[in-house]
């Protein structure tokens, strides 16, 4: 069935599973990956305050915590909420900010993650003058430019979604408002738009950060390798151990959900990679970033008190 625009008023989500002996499950699940996510991440903000870890690392991961509680907040509500109330629809309007924010912070995670792995590669490659290049002004400009560029990059393929006329639907096959399948229910020729998201998604969002990070990478090992001792080759690799394992993790999962063919079969198995990337990923970065991390563990006993930390 055709419809205008202006007579959608709101979408419907379709949500995770339409198995009604799975709602509850699915609700409790995401509910603790959200709530392990917050608090996780919470953590680490706290940590951060402690004027030892006042250093270009600790201040990247702040800023990774932030977007992933604004991250996880922004694609997990709805299905929280949908649970709660039983009301699946979302506004036009909430659907498209929702579209937007969300590219958007996925754009900004994959650029705050590059520049911890420049951190990273100035670390161990030039650690002479690592206080000299990785100064509060560098990283200050490296942040800000990554926050401008991620919200700047996504608004052409939101912006033309938002301008569609008309929609085969109202049903969105997901569990949040994804541009994929918002565009899926457009009775309009949208292959301009799929290309242009295909190449926003490769060029701009994922290409330019994984070809950085590779190269870091490619630097790092060479410089590792070429340390004597073999202590000293595992302190170099433990320092940026944490930051390698949270890249692969997202990569794999982002290629898996956007860059792989559209066929009916892998719609559900997309759906799943979504989820994972929106609750198991921002989950696991804390827990990540502070397993075995002394400093983490010595700021937050000095900012909580006489807390034991495991």
């Amino acid at each position: 069935m055709q419809t205008n625009r202006t007579s959608i008023t709101f979408f419907t989500i379709k949500g995770i599973s339409d198995n009604p002996a799975l709602q509850l499950p699915i609700f409790l699940l995401v509910l603790m990956f959200y709530l392990i996510t917050i608090s996780g991440n919470l953590t680490i903000l706290i940590a951060c305050k402690d004027p030892r870890l006042h250093t270009p690392m600790y201040f990247f991961l702040g800023n990774l915590s932030i977007i992933d509680i604004c991250f996880s907040t922004v694609s997990l509500h709805k299905v929280l909420a949908n649970f709660i109330t039983g009301d699946k629809r979302v506004s036009f309007f909430t659907c498209m900010a929702q579209m937007y924010i969300f590219g958007s912070l996925q754009c900004l995670e994959l650029s705050i993650l590059t520049a911890m792995s420049f951190d990273r590669y100035v670390a161990i490659c030039k650690p002479l003058r690592y206080h000299l290049v990785m100064n509060a002004r560098t990283c200050g400009i490296l942040a800000s430019a990554c926050w401008i560029l991620a919200f700047l990059q996504v608004m052409p393929p939101v912006g033309m979604v938002y301008s569609f006329s008309c929609y085969f639907s109202i049903e969105i096959n997901h569990f949040f408002c994804d541009i994929i399948p918002v565009i899926r229910i457009s009775c309009e020729d949208t292959s301009f738009v799929e290309m242009l998201f295909l190449i926003e998604a490769i060029f701009p969002m994922i290409l330019p950060p994984f070809l950085l990070t590779f190269v870091s990478y490619i630097f790092i090992i060479h410089a590792i390798l070429r340390i004597r001792s073999s202590s000293g080759r595992l302190k170099a690799f433990y320092t940026c151990s944490s930051h390698l394992t949270v890249v692969i993790l997202l990569y794999t999962t982002l290629f898996s959900q956007y860059l792989t063919p559209n066929i009916s079969k892998t719609l559900e198995s997309k759906k799943l990679f979504a989820l994972f990337n929106t609750a198991a990923v921002p989950m696991l970065n804390p827990v990540i970033y502070s397993l075995k991390n002394k400093d983490v563990k010595r700021a937050l006993q000095k900012s909580l008190g006489p807390v034991k930390i495991m």
